[in-house]
């Protein structure tokens, strides 16, 4: 029982964290006003993208915590939490674009760390990752790109 209360808190945490963070940094005007490359998604996918992302971040997050804690994973886990809670903040309320970019590259390859040692551990929660990585992968590809567009050109 108590490992299911777990799993609900976690979720809880994530997901709120994550979501007051997001919309109490969402893009302002400036933003709008920016160049952005192309397959740039539109602004209503973000929020639904993210909340689903969260849930599988949380409940990955839980296996390693409850199912079969590891050390390294969960200092993983915690590094790309705090990397991703980050990243709005420094993006949109800080306007740091190049700050972001290196925060987002960090948080990729904290992700791929992830995934690959927890591989064999708990493939479950690799798997879970998979969306977020592809993601991210996006989501740097979209800030290298507004830096790109806004600042370099």
């Amino acid at each position: 029982m108590k490992k299911w209360f777990l799993l609900i808190v976690f979720i809880i945490l994530v997901v709120g964290i994550g979501s007051f963070i997001g919309f109490s940094t969402s893009p302002a005007s400036w933003y709008a006003a920016l160049n952005k490359p192309p397959f740039t998604p539109p602004n209503a996918f973000f929020a639904p993208i993210w909340i689903t992302l969260y849930v599988l971040i949380a409940i990955a997050g839980w296996r390693v915590y409850v199912i079969d804690f590891h050390k390294t994973l969960w200092f993983l886990w915690i590094i790309q939490i705090l990397l991703n809670f980050s990243w709005s903040p420094v993006f949109f309320g800080m306007k740091m674009m190049e700050t972001a970019l290196l925060i987002c590259l960090v948080l990729f390859i904290t992700v791929a760390g992830f995934i690959i040692l927890s591989w064999k551990r708990d493939r479950i929660s690799a798997l879970m990752f998979i969306p977020y990585i592809i993601w991210l992968g996006l989501a740097n590809y979209l800030n290298a790109g507004v830096i790109y567009l806004n600042i370099i050109l």
